[in-house]
């Protein structure tokens, strides 16, 4: 199925450097795919630590489930993706494709099982062809090269119209600090711990511990604040690895005050990669950020914003270019967090739409039709409870959506 890219694309592929201590090498498996590459792995120095968050569905796929047990050690020395096919609500038989994938890359590569991490993208419900993954890997260990992100990316790619990376350059205790990110989304995207499938490497020197402390929080700043479409996938995965290979003080605490940049860079790369899964959003025509103020406390205030970013009604509206904000008003009140009518106050493209619950005297829809014509849609609510604020992203909803998913598995 050949999709058109997205209007909402960014123009290129970030230039990304190279993470010391990490390699990463693709191969074409022909998995679900012809013609491109479904298969990478990004392999890790001996000693790199690893945090992750991963979905709270109840039907996580097998690749998830191996994860969620592995975290704990903290370790890691391979993280092998494929796309094409979950390996989701396949059985034992998609556990054990999962132990024959481990198994294979752990002698590859020298290293315990538990130091493997496995992520899988694409149908759910049907058997992965794990030799194919298997044969794939022979040759991967042997051409594992620094800096292929975008190579990765692309192999990681379902219904996605582009590859998604984003690095920053930073700094711990006045050492510098590379990262580099890569994810992949597109539809299926209303995130319950992170979304899809993304990984980023550092070459920071940080404890498990510190690194999953950091990314739960950045997660939800991020990947937690975006929907395309309000479904939840089965392999929602967001990892985060450290090679230790930077050359700063030792950290052992996530509250040390020498984190402060090295947080700031990991929000600013998350939050990167999510709104990229958003402007690839199935059938998307505009990329939408609604802010939300006033409400009882931040979560509250996320919780508003994605009822507001879930809505039907509004994305429709979006997609029409009508300013109805009556809908807006609606997802407020089926949020089921608190708000007051009466002190309700609704903007749109900064233009004031309604204030102290009733449209404002002499409201001329003009300048607000106007902004929905672009493509960059911008919703401001404060709900009149108290202080939590949250910033969430979303899409359109167009007849692009139903056509993808209709063919999905032709």
């Amino acid at each position: 199925m050949a999709l058109k890219r997205s209007p909402l694309a960014p123009r290129r592929f970030p230039a990304m450097p190279e993470v010391a201590g990490v390699r990463v090498a693709t191969a074409a498996c022909g998995i679900k795919y012809k013609g491109r590459t479904d298969l990478c792995l990004i392999a890790f120095d001996a000693g790199s630590t690893i945090a992750g968050v991963l979905t709270r569905s109840k039907t996580a796929s097998a690749p998830v489930e191996w994860c969620r047990a592995q975290l704990p050690r903290g370790r890691v020395r391979a993280i092998v993706v494929n796309s094409g096919n979950a390996n989701a609500f396949t059985g034992k038989a998609g556990s054990a494709s999962v132990d024959r994938i481990v198994a294979a890359t752990a002698r590859r590569l020298g290293c315990r099982l538990g130091d493997v991490f496995v992520a899988s993208t694409g149908v759910i419900g049907e058997a992965l062809p794990d030799g194919l993954v298997v044969d794939g890997l022979a040759g991967l260990a042997d051409g594992l090269q620094p800096a292929q992100w975008k190579a990765a990316a692309d192999a990681i790619m379902t219904t996605d119209t582009f590859p998604k990376g984003a690095s920053r350059l930073t700094e711990i205790g006045g050492k510098p600090v590379t990262l580099c990110g890569i994810a992949k989304g597109s539809g299926m995207i209303a995130p319950d711990m992170a979304t899809m499938l993304a990984f980023v490497a550092t070459d920071a020197r940080l404890p498990a511990g510190v690194l999953q402390s950091l990314l739960k929080k950045s997660a939800d700043r991020s990947f937690n604040s975006i929907t395309v479409d309000g479904d939840t996938s089965t392999s929602d995965t967001l990892m985060l690895a450290a090679s230790g290979k930077a050359k700063h003080p030792k950290i052992e605490t996530a509250s040390d005050s020498r984190l402060a940049s090295f947080k700031a860079a990991l929000d600013g790369l998350l939050c990167d990669l999510a709104q990229q899964v958003v402007r690839d959003g199935e059938g998307a025509s505009k990329f939408v950020t609604i802010t939300v103020t006033g409400a009882a406390s931040p979560n509250a205030a996320r919780r508003i914003g994605l009822a507001i970013g879930n809505s039907p009604l509004v994305k429709t509206a979006i997609a029409g270019e009508d300013p109805n904000w009556g809908r807006v008003v609606m997802a407020v009140g089926k949020s089921g967090e608190r708000a007051d009518r009466d002190r309700l106050a609704i903007r749109i493209g900064g233009v004031a739409v309604a204030e102290a619950g009733e449209v404002v005297p002499g409201y001329d829809e003009a300048p607000v039709g106007a902004h929905m014509k672009g493509s960059e849609i911008d919703i401001h609510v404060d709900v009149g409870i108290g202080r939590g604020k949250a910033r969430v992203w979303t899409c359109d909803l167009t007849h692009g959506y139903i056509s993808i998913n209709a063919d999905y598995r032709s």
